[in-house]
C-alpha cells in the first residue's frame, strides 16, 4: 500500500492530500530514510511524522485497504 494511502487509513493524517503533501515537503521518513508518498509501506515499518513542534513516531502492524475509524489504531503502534 502506499505512504500516503496508509496514512490516511489508519487515520494519522486526517486527508490523503495532505499526507501527500506531507512527503513531498519531507516531513515523513521511513526507517530512518526521507521517502515519497509511492513508498509500498511494509509491516514493521517504523514511521516518522513531523509536523509542526511535534514529532509521531509509529510502527506498522497492520496494512488492509479498508479498516473501520474503531479499528484503525490497531494498524500501528507509538513507539
Amino acid at each position: 500500500m502506499r505512504l500516503d494511502k496508509f496514512l490516511k487509513v489508519s487515520r494519522l493524517i486526517k486527508r490523503r492530500t495532505v499526507a501527500n503533501e506531507a512527503c513531498d515537503n519531507g516531513r515523513i521518513s521511513v526507517n530512518g530514510r526521507v521517502v515519497k508518498a509511492s513508498y509500498d509501506v511494509k509491516v514493521g515499518d517504523k514511521i516518522e511524522i513531523a509536523m509542526g513542534p511535534r514529532t509521531v513516531a509509529v510502527e506498522v502492524l497492520l496494512v488492509a485497504d479498508n479498516v473501520r475509524k474503531d479499528d484503525a489504531g490497531e494498524m500501528y503502534k507509538e513507539v
